[in-house]
C-alpha cells in the first residue's frame, strides 16, 4: 500500500526544471569495454527463462522483466504457476514475480517518472486457458484474478524487492490494447477486445481510447470503428507535430487526441501490418539531418481482405507472408511509398533499433500469421510455420535496392514464433553510480531475445514442432568485439532545450584517427516494451552536436545539444545514451529524459552550438580527456543564453 500511495502521490504533482537546474545536471561515470568476447553477428543461448517471455523489456541496466499469460509455467509462486519474472543480467540469476492478475495480450509502456504499465489481459483461466469457474482468483490451478480491466504497475528496483501491484483506477475491458506514452509523460490506451480470439468481432470489439491517469471517459475511435476484424493491438505512434499516427487493418489515420479530431490518410498498399498479420515496425531515426521528421517503415504481413480472416477455407499456416516494405512520413504526407522488399517473406518480425542508426530486423515466420487452436491444420497449435531463423539489417541511409543485408549474421537455433520478444541491451561493463541509486557491474549482450508460445498452455515435449518456448539467446551485432567509445561528460538528465553541454574523446575513441570524429554522433533510445511484433514505445534520437578536434593528438571534445524543445520528437522517461563513433557505439548508460515526473514539461531557449573546427596543429594542445568532464559552455555563451532565455537582467 506504502508504493501504491507514493506512486499516486506523484501523479498529482505536474514539475517542471528550474531554467538553470540543467547547470548543475550530474555527469555519467564514463562507459567501459564489453567483457567477453563472442562471434559478433552470432546467437548465444544464455539461459531458460522462469516464464516464457511473451512480453518483455529492459526496466534497469540490470534487469530484464518478462510477463507471460496464466499458464502451467514450472517455476511457482505463492502455490501457483509464475506468469511474471525478472532476469537480473550481470549474475545471470532470475526471481519469478507476482503479476497478480491474467497479462494474456496486455499492453505495455514507461511513464514519464519511470514507472511501467501493464494494461489489460484475459478473464480468470484454467488448464488449457479455458475460462474458471472462479474469476476473483480463488479457484486453482492457477489461482489468477481476472486481469481485462487490471492496470498492472512496477518500478523497477536493483534489490529485488519490487513488484507489481494494481492501480486503483481500471479500465474499460481490453485485450489487445496498445499503449503510448504522451508529451507529459502519461499514457494513451488504444483498442481492445472483452473476451480475445484470432481476430475481433463485432460483439466484443472496444473501439475506444482512454487516458492514464484518467482524464474522464473513454472516447470512441473512428478508425477503430471501421476496421474489424483485425483493429487489435492499433500500430500507434506519436509524432513530432503532436498527433497520433494509427494504423489499423488496411486503414490508417492521424489523431488530434487533446481535441478529439481524426484525420483519414491512405490505406497502407500490399498487406495488412496489425496483429495477426504482424508485421515489423518501427519509426526511424529522428536526427538533426532530417530535421527530427518522423517516418514510420512497415514490412511484411499479410495481404488478407477483411472477410477473409474468418473463411471457412482460410488454412492459415499455408498463407504465405508478404515482402513488402512500405514508409509513410505522415506529419509531411498522407501517402505511403514503397521502400525496398524484405529479404524473404515474414510475418511475426521484430525491429530493434541499434545505436548505429541501422534497423535489426529478427524473429518470425515465413507462413501464416499470428495466433493459435485447435484446428486440425495447426502445426501443433500455431498458426505459422517456416521459421526465419536469420537476422537481417536495414540501413536506412543505403542507396534504394541495397537496404537489406544479411551479410555477416549466422542463424540461430530456436524458431521464435508466436508470443516472441526481443530488446536492446545497454551493451558492455558499466558501472553506474548515478541518480537511479545503484551501483552494479554488467557484463550485457547487444540484442536479447526470448519468447515463442504458439500454445494455449505450457506444451513441451519431443514431438512438440513449437513448444512453450524458455530458451533464452543474445544476438551480437557485427560491431560488438570492436574497441568501444569511452566518452567523458555525458549528462544523467536531459532538458528540452537549454545550453549545450561537451563531451569528450580521446585518440582511443577515434581508432587513431580524428578525421572519424565527422562520422561521430550522440543517440538516445528508449527500448520499448516488446510483445507481438511490437516495441511499444521504441524511439531513436540523435542530438545535434557540432566538435573542436585536434590532429596533433586525435582529440576532440563534441559539443551536444540538449533535446529538441518539443517533448513530442521524445517523450519524458527513462532512456538510454550512446556515442557512435564511425559505426560503433560506446555502452548505452541510462539516462532520464524531462523533469522525471509527470506534467508538462519546461521548454527552454535553443542555445547556438559553435562551428565545428579542425584544429590542424598547436603549440599548446591539451587532450580533451584532461578537462573537466561535462563541461557547459563558456562563461559568456551561458550570458548570451541567460539573455535569452530572460532569465537574467542588467541592473539599470
Amino acid at each position: 500500500m506504502g508504493r501504491l500511495l507514493r506512486f499516486l502521490a506523484s501523479l498529482s504533482v505536474s514539475v517542471t526544471l528550474a531554467g538553470l537546474s540543467q547547470a548543475q545536471a550530474a555527469t555519467l561515470p564514463a562507459p567501459g569495454q564489453p567483457t567477453h568476447t563472442p562471434v559478433p553477428g552470432s546467437f548465444e543461448i544464455i539461459g531458460s527463462s522462469y516464464v516464457s517471455a511473451q512480453q518483455l523489456f529492459l526496466g534497469t541496466p540490470d534487469k530484464v522483466y518478462f510477463i507471460d499469460k496464466v499458464e502451467g509455467n514450472p517455476t511457482q509462486i505463492n502455490g501457483h504457476s509464475a506468469w511474471a519474472s525478472e532476469w537480473t543480467l550481470g549474475s545471470n540469476t532470475q526471481r519469478a514475480m507476482d503479476a497478480v492478475t491474467n497479462s494474456f495480450c496486455a499492453g505495455g509502456n514507461v511513464l514519464g517518472n519511470g514507472t511501467w504499465l501493464n494494461v489489460g489481459g484475459n478473464q480468470a483461466v484454467t488448464y488449457g486457458g479455458q475460462a474458471a469457474a472462479d474469476q476473483v482468483g480463488n479457484g486453482g490451478p492457477y489461482f489468477d484474478p481476472d486481469g481485462r480491466n487490471s492496470i498492472r504497475l512496477l518500478t523497477p528496483c536493483e534489490d529485488g524487492s519490487c513488484d507489481w501491484f494494481l492501480s486503483p483506477f481500471e479500465t474499460l475491458q481490453r485485450w489487445y490494447p496498445t499503449l503510448e506514452t504522451l508529451e507529459n509523460g502519461t499514457m494513451i490506451i488504444l483498442g481492445g477486445c472483452t473476451n480475445g480470439g484470432y481476430v475481433n468481432a463485432a460483439g466484443q470489439d472496444n473501439p475506444t481510447y482512454e487516458f492514464f491517469p484518467p482524464q474522464g471517459p473513454a472516447i470512441q475511435s473512428p478508425i477503430l470503428n471501421r476496421t474489424l476484424p483485425a483493429n487489435l493491438f492499433p500500430l500507434t505512434w506519436l509524432l513530432p507535430s503532436g498527433k497520433l499516427l494509427i494504423q489499423s487493418n488496411w486503414a490508417t489515420a492521424t489523431l488530434d487526441y487533446k481535441n478529439n479530431i481524426e484525420t483519414p490518410l491512405d490505406d497502407i498498399p500490399d498487406a495488412v501490418r496489425v496483429y495477426p498479420a504482424s508485421a515489423g515496425n518501427l519509426m526511424l531515426p529522428l536526427t538533426p539531418a532530417n530535421n527530427w521528421t518522423a517516418t514510420i517503415l512497415f514490412c511484411g504481413g499479410s495481404n488478407i481482405q477483411p472477410n477473409g480472416w474468418t473463411a471457412p477455407g482460410f488454412i492459415i499456416p499455408t498463407f504465405p507472408a508478404s515482402t513488402s516494405c512500405v514508409k509513410l512520413t505522415p506529419d509531411v504526407s498522407s501517402s505511403y511509398t514503397e521502400d525496398d522488399p524484405f529479404p524473404e517473406a515474414r510475418v511475426m518480425a521484430n525491429f530493434i533499433a541499434l545505436p548505429d542508426g541501422t534497423v535489426l530486423n529478427l524473429n518470425g515466420a515465413g507462413l501464416g500469421t499470428a495466433g493459435y487452436g485447435n484446428d486440425t491444420w495447426a502445426i501443433g497449435h500455431s498458426y505459422a510455420d517456416k521459421p526465419v531463423l536469420t537476422p537481417a539489417i536495414y540501413n536506412p541511409a543505403a542507396p534504394a535496392g541495397s537496404k537489406w543485408s544479411r551479410n555477416g549474421y549466422s542463424a540461430s537455433t530456436v524458431p521464435r514464433m508466436y508470443h516472441s520478444t526481443a530488446t536492446l541491451l545497454p551493451d558492455g561493463e558499466v558501472t553506474f553510480m548515478i541518480f537511479l541509486e545503484y551501483d552494479i557491474e554488467v557484463d550485457l549482450g547487444s540484442v536479447f531475445v526470448s519468447g515463442s508460445n504458439p500454445n494455449p498452455d505450457y506444451t513441451v515435449g519431443p514431438n512438440v514442432v513449437y513448444p512453450t518456448e524458455y530458451r533464452t539467446e543474445i544476438l551480437y551485432p557485427l560491431y560488438y568485439n570492436q574497441r568501444r567509445p569511452q566518452p567523458q561528460g555525458l549528462l544523467a538528465q536531459y532538458t528540452y532545450g537549454g545550453p549545450y553541454f561537451n563531451v569528450q574523446l580521446n585518440s582511443d575513441d577515434f581508432f587513431g584517427n580524428v578525421q572519424n570524429v565527422q562520422n561521430t554522433s550522440v543517440v538516445i533510445i528508449r527500448m520499448g516494451f516488446s510483445t507481438h511484433a511490437m516495441n511499444m514505445g521504441q524511439r531513436f534520437v540523435q542530438l545535434n552536436s557540432t566538435y573542436t578536434a585536434y590532429r596533433q593528438n586525435n582529440t576532440a571534445t563534441l559539443h551536444v545539444s540538449q533535446l529538441p524543445p518539443n517533448p513530442a520528437i521524445l517523450v519524458p522517461g527513462p532512456a538510454y545514451i550512446f556515442v557512435v563513433v564511425n559505426g560503433v557505439p560506446s555502452i548505452g548508460l541510462p539516462i532520464m529524459v524531462g523533469s522525471g515526473q509527470l506534467g508538462t514539461q519546461n521548454i527552454l531557449p535553443v542555445a547556438d552550438l559553435i562551428p565545428s573546427t579542425l584544429v590542424e596543429q598547436t603549440n599548446n594542445v591539451q587532450s580533451p580527456t584532461t578537462k573537466t568532464s561535462g563541461s557547459f559552455m563558456s562563461s559568456s555563451s551561458i550570458l548570451a543564453w541567460l539573455f535569452a532565455a530572460g532569465l537574467f537582467v542588467l541592473a539599470s
